[in-house]
C-alpha cells in the first residue's frame, strides 16, 4: 500500500502523498507533545530513577514510529501497546493505536486491540505503580479510557459509512433522473416518427404520384399538366402543416387528430374553470392580441404548458393560489407566465411519488415548435414560463 501512495508518478500521486505526510508530521508532532510530559513527570518524582533512558528511548521511538499506525493501524497499535508495558512514554502512542483501530478496523479487533492495551498498562502499573492513586482506581481509568476511544472510534467509523452511503443513494438518484429523462426524450422522438408516419404517409404517397405522372405524361394536355402541378404545390403546404401538427401532439393519449378538434387558446378559460372547480384559486390574466391568428399547433402548445402547470400546482402546491398570465401579438410571440407559492417556507419544490418527467417532456415539445420553456423556484414561489413564436 505504502507504494501505491509514495511511488505512484504524476500529479496524481502528488496530490494522495502530500495529505498523508501532513497526517504524519501532525501524528510525530501530537505523541511528542503528549510523551514528553510524562517523561518530565516521570523525572520529577523519581530523579535518580534508572529507568530514565528507557523511558527516554520509547519516547522517541514512539514519536518517530507513530507514522505507522496510518499504513498498519493493527500491527503498530499492538507494537506500542508491548512498549507500554516497558514504559509509560508510549501510552500515548499506544492510545492512539487503538484510536487509529476502532476507525478503521472492525468492533471485534478494536475490543481485541483495547484488551490488549489495558493487560500491558497492567503489567506497567504492577512494576512501576504511579505515585498519588492506587493500581485499582488507575487501571479503571486506564479501562475508561480504552472504553472511550474504542467507542468514538466506532462512531467515527459509523458516520463515515453513513455519509457514504448517502452519496451512493444521491449518486443513484441521479443517475435514475438522468436515465429517466434520457427515457422520456426517446419516448417523444418515437412518437414523432410514428406521428410522422401515420399522418403523412398517406398524403405524400399521393404526391408521389402525381409527381410521377408529371414525369412521364410530359404530353398531357397543359391544363391536366397545370391542375397536377397545383394539386402538388397545394399537397406540400398541407404536409408542411400536417408536419407541425404532428410535432405538437407529441403527449396526447388519443393521435386521431381528424376525429375530434384539439385545444387552443380559446379552451383556456375551461380548463381554468375545471381546476377552480376541483378547489383551485386560478388567476387568469388573457393579453393576448387577435387570438384567432394564432397557429393551431402554438395554441395547442400554449395549452398543454398552462394545462402541465396546473397538474405541477396541484402536486406540489395544493391550496396555494395559481397566477396565469398569457399575452402576445401577431409578429411577436405568445408569452406564458405562471407561479405559485411553494408550501411553507420552503425553497425548493417538495418531493412527490411524480416521476419528473412531465416538464422534460413539456420543455421538449415546446423546443420542437421554435420555443423556449424554462422553470425555476425563486423568492419563495414557483415560476414557469414558456416563449412561442407567432408569425404574422
Amino acid at each position: 500500500m505504502s507504494g501505491e501512495i509514495y511511488c505512484d508518478a504524476g500529479a496524481g500521486s502528488e496530490r494522495r502523498r502530500a495529505p498523508r505526510a501532513a497526517i504524519a508530521a501532525c501524528m510525530i508532532a501530537g505523541v511528542g507533545i503528549l510523551t514528553a510530559p510524562a517523561i518530565r513527570g516521570r523525572f520529577d518524582a523519581h530523579p535518580a530513577t534508572p529507568w530514565l533512558g528507557l523511558d527516554i528511548t520509547v519516547g522517541v521511538l514512539s514519536c518517530v514510529l507513530s507514522p505507522v499506525l496510518l499504513w498498519r493501524p493493527v500491527g503498530g497499535a499492538l507494537g506500542f501497546t508491548v512498549l507500554a508495558a516497558l514504559s509509560p512514554a508510549a501510552t500515548p502512542a499506544a492510545a492512539m493505536g487503538a484510536l487509529q483501530v476502532a476507525q478503521r478496523r472492525g468492533f471485534p479487533v478494536a475490543a481485541a486491540v483495547a484488551a490488549t492495551g489495558i493487560a500491558a498498562h497492567a503489567i506497567q502499573g504492577a512494576w512501576q505503580p504511579s505515585r498519588g492513586i492506587s493500581f485499582g482506581w488507575w487501571l479503571a481509568l486506564i479501562t475508561i479510557a480504552y472504553g472511550a476511544l474504542v467507542g468514538w472510534g466506532a462512531l467515527a467509523q459509523s458516520r463515515r459509512a453513513l455519509i457514504a452511503s448517502l452519496r451512493e443513494r444521491a449518486r443513484r438518484a441521479e443517475a435514475e433522473q438522468g436515465r429517466r429523462v434520457a427515457e422520456a426524450r426517446m419516448l417523444e422522438r418515437n412518437r414523432i416518427a410514428r406521428e410522422m408516419h401515420d399522418v403523412l404517409a398517406h398524403r405524400l404517397s399521393l404526391l408521389a404520384t402525381y409527381a410521377g405522372a408529371l414525369e412521364y405524361r410530359p404530353d398531357s394536355p397543359p391544363e391536366r399538366l397545370s391542375r397536377a402541378a397545383g394539386v402538388v404545390r397545394a399537397g406540400v403546404h398541407q404536409a408542411l402543416d400536417e408536419l407541425r401538427e404532428v410535432i405538437d401532439l407529441l403527449r396526447e393519449e388519443d393521435h386521431d387528430s381528424g376525429e375530434r378538434p384539439q385545444p387552443g387558446l380559446a379552451d383556456l378559460p375551461r380548463l381554468v374553470e375545471e381546476s377552480r372547480d376541483a378547489g383551485a384559486q386560478v388567476l387568469l390574466r388573457d393579453k393576448v392580441t387577435d387570438p384567432a391568428a394564432l397557429p393551431a399547433a402554438a395554441a395547442r402548445t400554449a395549452y398543454r404548458v398552462v394545462q402541465e402547470g396546473l397538474t405541477n400546482a396541484r402536486k406540489h402546491a395544493a391550496g396555494r393560489p395559481v397566477q396565469v398570465v398569457v399575452e402576445g401579438r401577431p409578429g411577436d410571440r405568445l408569452t406564458i407566465d405562471m407561479r405559485n407559492p411553494l408550501p411553507g417556507d420552503e425553497t425548493t419544490l417538495p418531493i412527490t411519488p411524480g416521476t419528473g418527467t412531465g416538464l422534460v417532456g413539456l420543455t421538449e415539445r415546446v423546443r420542437l415548435t421554435g420555443g423556449r420553456l424554462d422553470h425555476e423556484v425563486a423568492a419563495g414561489e414557483f415560476r414557469l414560463r414558456a416563449w412561442l413564436p407567432w408569425p404574422r
